[in-house]
């Protein structure tokens, strides 16, 4: 399985394979369940790798770690998933 780290460089910075509706589902350890965020709305700080931030729909900046991270979606297919534990 390709790691998620490259999959996000691939979507950022390869043209052909970017093209298209992206999304990030992040396991929500409050709401037990997970939450989707389209990929443009994510910021990756270098300044914090291993993370990205989502602001959430009351205006309040999360900050997710990626191994939070379960499934990437690609116009809204399952294009990535990490394995389940168990």
């Amino acid at each position: 399985m390709q790691p998620l780290s490259d999959l996000i460089h691939r979507i950022k910075w390869d043209p052909e394979f970017g093209r298209g509706v992206f999304a990030l589902g992040y396991w929500d350890r409050v709401e037990s369940r997970e939450q989707v965020v389209r990929f443009e709305s994510a910021n990756f700080d270098p300044a914090q790798p291993g993370t990205f931030s989502v602001e959430d729909e009351d205006g309040v900046l999360r900050t997710i770690p990626l191994h939070r991270v379960r499934t990437v979606y690609k116009d809204g297919a399952v294009i990535w998933q990490r394995p389940l534990r168990g």
